[in-house]
């Protein structure tokens, strides 16, 4: 039976210490929950600090390996193109001597030109054959056909420059494929050593080119279009817009981001392109197809003169730092 007995003075004040922690406890915990996160409150740096020095120690070998092969060879290069060097004898300090003989050297100035020129077949080609290509199979319904044709767009991607080079070669000889197949279509009078000749030598290893980065191009404005609301593209449709319409005002400004990253990736590889010309020119017939990488390597490793090889290459590369900023800057400005 429960007991009714009136609470007396004494339970009262046994209780009031209790409550009056509980209620101070209760009062703390309030208070650091409204401070936390407030400006000029300071925070608990104990996990995040630890979290940072793993992060460090993961980064340590990339970067060092990075400072060792790309910072390190590029700072000796610079220092090496002051000097008129051997590779292995004693140096002479030359000052700008190396910078001013590569921009009035009428040969090195032409392989800047040649590479300049090899943009049109390694930027503008892909990309434009990238847009149609990826546009075509994105029409397609997905299925066994459209993985394939990517699959075979995509595959002279994976082979080696130097092998896609040299199997070229063979198609472009005086008996290769080419000249067969223009005897076959009744252009057998357009026949000719392309390679080896003046005028198509340049045209000729631009289309290898070209023929190695479409299938890239194609893949990755595939991926693109993918991300493209399909929603803009019915709305286009009901207001009774065709493919061209959808193409210029849907498919390509959604595609601006891959758009800057291809051609950035495809205007490095005109201009730092060695692979392609070695294995099918070296830089002939004369100096036809000459091209900075070509030049680099002859004066370098054939020529000896190192100064005059790293200043060209210092060239080479604040021209392709020119070309490609911009690009990127004016893609970001487009996309704020």
């Amino acid at each position: 039976m429960t007991s009714t007995r009136p609470r007396t003075g004494d339970d009262t004040i046994r209780r009031t210490p209790s409550a009056r922690r509980a209620a101070r406890d209760l009062a703390r915990g309030a208070a650091s929950s409204s401070t936390a996160g407030r400006p000029g409150v300071p925070r608990k740096r104990g996990a995040p600090g630890r979290a940072g020095r793993i992060g460090w120690l993961l980064v340590a070998p990339a970067l060092f390996f990075y400072a060792a092969f790309v910072l390190w060879p590029l700072v000796q290069g610079v220092q090496f193109s002051f000097y008129d060097w051997n590779g292995i004898g004693a140096s002479t300090w030359v000052g700008l001597a190396n910078y001013l003989t590569v921009f009035t050297d009428p040969d090195l100035l032409g392989a800047i030109r040649n590479a300049f020129i090899l943009i049109a077949f390694f930027t503008v080609i892909p990309v434009v054959a990238g847009l149609v290509l990826a546009t075509l199979i994105r029409s397609i319904r997905a299925g066994f056909f459209s993985s394939f044709s990517q699959t075979v767009v995509f595959l002279p991607q994976i082979i080696p420059l130097a092998a896609a080079g040299i199997a070229w070669s063979w198609m472009y000889a005086q008996t290769g494929a080419v000249n067969q197949i223009l005897g076959w279509v009744g252009l057998g009078g357009l026949a000719r050593p392309w390679l080896g000749d003046y005028q198509t030598a340049l045209p000729a290893v631009g289309l290898i080119g070209s023929w190695t980065l479409t299938g890239l191009c194609t893949v990755l404005l595939l991926t693109g279009i993918g991300k493209i609301d399909a929603s803009l593209y019915e709305a286009a449709r009901l207001d009774g817009a065709g493919w061209w319409r959808e193409f210029f005002t849907i498919t390509i400004p959604g595609l601006r981001q891959e758009l800057a990253v291809l051609i950035t990736i495809t205007i490095i590889a005109a201009l730092s392109s060695f692979d392609i010309i070695y294995t099918t020119t070296l830089g002939g017939p004369g100096r036809a197809t000459l091209v900075p990488g070509i030049s680099i390597y002859r004066i370098g490793f054939t020529q000896s003169e190192v100064g005059l090889a790293s200043a060209f290459g210092i060239v080479l590369m604040i021209l392709v730092l020119v070309v490609v900023l911009p690009i990127q800057r004016l893609s970001k400005v487009r996309d704020r």
